[in-house]
């Protein structure tokens, strides 16, 4: 196990060892801690964010992914105050073109497609760009016949983008139905946060689906939802674990089993691609 957690460590291994503060209890750490420790906080074991490419890189086969739609990029069409220079700001801090990244890639030899929702940008919310790279996605899946392994983050839709963000629900729901009836997998990942249109859409559609320890997953906010039915909510409330306990999710996995998990029900689910050269 030690040298598999290694593995998985160097995979998420920061190019420099600055300091990085943990959004939870604020306690300090060197980049290179918490990539040893697959970027779980030390201390009080909440688990921080990972990049698109580091989280392909924690669960996919070395050099097996290859990226789809890479150009697309958000405009500002119905310049909504602020929204360029966001769109610019965020892009600059990702180095992305918008908040997923959608590819084919393999693990333990069984190919599949997958996509990778950053929180960094503009709070992984969807929009045309979103939502059109995830239709393309699932798409390319149906027509080549292959699983999807989805890691959903988002805080809903993104309002900047006005109707033409909510009906991307409608769209890439349409496509994972597609994909569904065309008898392929589909397991979803939820990691924190997922919320908003992404769950109330294709975030929940898995034929799996399955979360990181501790992450946020629901609608309307907690405050939102005790202030409308003007009740108190229980302490764990939209946690990974109570949406388990309630049988809205399959299982939480930790982190450092996430590869091992998705591997097996991958071999478990696509037999077809199961054969001596995929062992």
């Amino acid at each position: 196990m030690n040298g598999i957690f290694s593995s998985l460590a160097n995979a998420i291994r920061p190019r420099s060892d600055e300091k990085r503060t943990c959004n939870f209890c604020r306690a300090e750490h060197s980049a290179s801690a918490l990539a040893n420790n697959l970027n779980i906080c030390p201390q009080c074991g909440k688990y921080l964010s990972l990049s698109p490419r580091e989280r392909i890189g924690l669960v996919a086969d070395k050099r097996s992914f290859a990226e789809m739609s890479k150009g697309l990029k958000s405009v500002d069409f119905l310049q909504f105050p602020g929204y360029s220079d966001k769109l610019q700001k965020a892009e600059k801090l990702c180095g992305e073109g918008d908040a997923v990244v959608i590819g084919t890639a393999k693990t333990e030899g069984l190919p599949y497609v997958i996509f990778v929702m950053d929180q960094r940008f503009i709070m992984a919310s969807m929009g045309s760009v979103v939502g059109e790279k995830l239709t393309r996605a699932f798409e390319y899946a149906t027509e080549e016949e292959l699983p999807v392994i989805g890691f959903a983050a988002s805080g809903g839709a993104r309002m900047q983008e006005g109707i033409l963000s909510l009906m991307q629900m409608a769209k890439v729901s349409s496509a994972v139905k597609k994909h569904s009836e065309g008898g392929n997998l589909f397991i979803s990942v939820l990691t924190n946060p997922t919320t908003g249109g992404v769950t109330a859409s294709f975030a929940m559609q898995g034929d799996i689906i399955l979360a990181e320890p501790g992450a946020t997953v629901g609608f309307a906010g907690r405050r939102v939802v005790e202030q409308t039915t003007k009740t108190g909510l229980p302490q764990n409330f939209q946690s990974a674990e109570f949406v388990c306990d309630h049988g809205f999710i399959d299982r939480v996995v930790p982190r450092k089993e996430l590869r091992s998990t998705l591997g097996s029900l991958l071999r478990t689910h696509s037999t077809k691609f199961y054969t001596g050269d995929a062992i």
